[in-house]
């Protein structure tokens, strides 16, 4: 879910970063002393590598991707019907907000990368008093499954050499 928006800024908000200036490499020539004089100039990027911004969602687009991730999390979880109702509404509430943020913190990247993560954290909290501890702690296993965080339970490195591990 994170992840799939996550995805969605990135792709949206990387090629905008890369594409900001270009080196331009001119050779002058003084032909009055017999020197050659090089120079490296950086220079805006031509018009044409440079992408226009992606169009804003629009309220449907907005509430198809909400219904999307809810209905992953239905599946998922098995969420009663009230339940549903309300991660529609933090789901299409998130959706919005980085949407918004999006557009705000266009050429701030790093601003951009905050406040999404901000968000997240709020929708996290939001879906936390909407599901069961138990709904909950299965969608954290999955998610971190999906994210590729090591689970806390596990081995954490190796052992210290000369003491013995706990078996």
């Amino acid at each position: 879910m994170k992840r799939t928006l996550l995805a969605g800024l990135l792709l949206v908000g990387a090629p905008a970063a890369w594409a900001q200036t270009a080196t331009v490499k001119t050779k002058t020539k003084s032909e009055t002393d017999g020197t050659s004089v090089k120079t490296k100039t950086a220079a805006p990027a031509p018009a044409a590598a440079q992408r226009a911004p992606a169009p804003k969602l629009t309220d449907e687009q907005i509430t198809a991707k909400a219904r999307e991730l809810t209905l992953n999390l239905k599946q998922g979880l098995s969420l009663s019907p009230q339940q549903e109702v309300k991660v529609q509404e933090i789901n299409e509430r998130s959706i919005r907000q980085v949407e918004t943020a999006r557009v705000q913190y266009r050429s701030d990247l790093r601003k951009l990368n905050l406040t999404v993560d901000d968000i997240g954290q709020a929708r996290l909290s939001a879906l936390k008093d909407a599901l069961t501890p138990a709904q909950f702690a299965r969608y954290q296993q999955q998610r971190e499954k999906k994210m590729g965080i090591p689970n806390v339970q596990g081995v954490q490195g190796n052992a210290v050499p000369g003491l013995r591990g706990q078996e």
